[in-house]
């Protein structure tokens, strides 16, 4: 049996053909794993359960069939969809993990984080993280109306947008966008784990490394704006795919 990791979905109604892409992927392969991750940034942007997207009735629908099928759907939250409450996840089926988390893949334990509390060279992310996260602003944030709070979301992504330019502009996006190496060790040695699952920089791949020693493995997921991406881990190993 295999388990599956997606993230960086960013599904949005400008891209219908991801969102059918995701769910032929749930309607397909899926019903034949022993459990699926998502770990973040499922959605280009979510600005509370009451979220009217088309494409979160969608999503809710087609994981709750996953999850009634038999298949455990577990989701992370990421930088976009960080305000998925209790209320869509009951919808969708699905439970909702901290990040990060440590799960036991193919008897090994393998943590999972969506990606970005380990690019600590962006401070200015990390600070907006930071707020973002803190159950007081959200509480104030959901408060507002839904109007308010879809402005707020366009007005972040064009400021996200705009930043992006300056930094590959001046020639430093590559790097403080990326994880930090001192980070990345520093998960590894406090979890005493071998093997890490992220998203966030859209670069996939499988590094190997050395910590403490030790030979760790750094998996990054690949995104979903053009294509579909997929890790699939089992007895033979882990295994990223392009749908």
């Amino acid at each position: 049996m295999t388990t599956l990791f997606v993230s960086d979905l960013h599904l949005d109604p400008a891209r219908p053909e991801i969102t059918r892409l995701f769910g032929d992927f749930l309607q397909g392969e899926a019903r034949g794993a022993d459990a699926l991750y998502i770990l973040g940034d499922l959605f280009e942007a979510w600005v509370g359960d009451d979220d009217p997207s088309p494409a979160g009735v969608f999503v809710a629908e087609r994981l709750r069939a996953l999850a009634d099928a038999g298949v455990p759907v577990f989701f992370q939250h990421g930088n976009r969809d960080f305000l998925v409450g209790q209320a869509y996840a009951r919808r969708a089926g699905m439970r909702i993990l901290p990040d990060p988390a440590v799960v036991v893949v193919g008897g090994e334990p393998v943590l999972l984080s969506h990606g970005d509390l380990l690019c600590t060279d962006d401070a200015a992310y990390q600070a907006f993280r930071a707020q973002t996260r803190d159950p007081a602003w959200q509480q104030q944030f959901l408060a507002q109306s839904l109007e308010a709070r879809i402005a707020f979301a366009s007005q972040a992504r064009a400021a996200s947008m705009a930043r992006q330019g300056d930094l590959k502009r001046d020639g430093t996006m590559e790097t403080i966008t990326d994880v930090a190496a001192a980070t990345v060790e520093d998960l590894f040695l406090r979890y005493g784990v071998a093997i890490a699952i992220h998203g966030h920089t859209h670069r996939p791949g499988i590094h190997a490394l050395s910590v403490a020693g030790r030979a760790c493995r750094r998996i990054v997921l690949g995104d979903w704006y053009r294509q579909g991406s997929v890790l699939r881990a089992d007895e033979t190993g882990f295994h990223l795919a392009t749908l």
